[in-house]
């Protein structure tokens, strides 16, 4: 979703101008360009503290950016940004929304994290395309061997890499009983590992907030507490603190599953003094984050046994 309105407006008239100038040559250089700052960019929906306002821009953005991959398929930063984009806008707009409203209304809650997922795996098809872009039958040789195929990755790879792998996880972390994204779970761990070990510090340690999860999550089918404690406390050095996700991923995975209730509080609290200002470029991601560290506090009593 990086810089997607800020520079959207001015380039689709660029694009508009080259198809009425000079026809299919122009439009593809236009087309070319907008893909280019859409991946290049700095982030202006990352900066906003307004969530509901970003909800509801954000679909009009994807449906720009597919409309011109439909034009420029072998685009990687257009696919880039799609593959983030549709899992991003996934988690914060539907699946969160569907955690919060559960409790009052279970039928619609199903629905929108059935929404959510297909909503990831579009993100993890865009994902898919994008490192095919580079390596021609990529996903092929990522079943038959995938240390090989993804040797070849490098640091330029870790965004696609991350969305790529993100995007799958969240789709099996809705359904686990999908047989075939069950067995896809190697695959998912072995793309977040080579990007973990490409670049552990992109987006201020992000990574590791997905470790927290996986390893976490599945503790007690080969994940491990003790693991996803030792990546919370590489993203909060590496942030030094300015980011909430890693706090409420820590509370509501391992303090939950440890049935911690004094570490699940103190996380929480820890998570809602951060000041989202600090971090100017988490900003959306830090209200979002703390939306959610508000609504496990307020269901402290059904999470916890005695």
């Amino acid at each position: 979703m990086d810089g997607l309105f800020r520079r959207l407006t001015p380039v689709c008239g660029i694009c508009a101008l080259g198809l009425t100038l000079a026809g299919c040559s122009v439009k593809m250089m236009a087309i070319k360009t907008l893909g280019n700052v859409l991946s290049e960019s700095s982030s202006t929906f990352a900066k906003d503290d307004d969530p509901e306002l970003v909800r509801d821009a954000v679909p009009f953005a994807l449906k720009t950016i597919e409309s011109l991959i439909e034009q420029a398929p072998k685009h990687q930063g257009l696919l880039t940004a799609a593959s983030s984009g549709f899992t991003e806008y996934s988690y914060a707009f539907v699946q969160q929304e569907a955690d919060f409203i559960e409790a009052q209304d279970l039928d619609r809650a199903t629905e929108m994290r059935a929404r959510a997922k297909k909503l990831y795996l579009r993100a993890l098809e865009y994902g898919m395309r994008g490192l095919e872009v580079e390596f021609p039958g990529f996903r092929e040789r990522l079943r038959k061997d995938p240390d090989v195929a993804l040797a070849k990755t490098t640091k330029k790879h870790v965004p696609l890499l991350y969305w790529t792998g993100s995007a799958w996880a969240a789709a099996f972390a809705i359904n686990k009983a999908d047989s075939e994204l069950s067995a896809d779970q190697s695959l998912m761990d072995k793309i977040m590992r080579r990007a973990l070990a490409l670049d552990e510090g992109w987006e201020m340690g992000s990574i590791h907030d997905f470790f927290i999860s996986w390893e976490g999550g599945r503790a007690s089918t080969g994940g491990s507490y003790e693991k996803a404690r030792q990546h919370f406390e590489r993203v909060v050095a590496l942030s030094k603190g300015r980011r909430v996700a890693p706090y409420v991923s820590m509370a509501e995975i391992v303090s939950v599953g440890m049935q911690n209730k004094k570490e699940f509080q103190e996380l929480l609290d820890a998570a809602l003094k951060i000041d989202i200002n600090m971090a100017p470029n988490q900003r959306l991601a830090n209200v979002v984050s703390q939306q959610r560290a508000r609504w496990l506090l307020a269901r402290i009593d059904e999470l916890f046994v005695g």
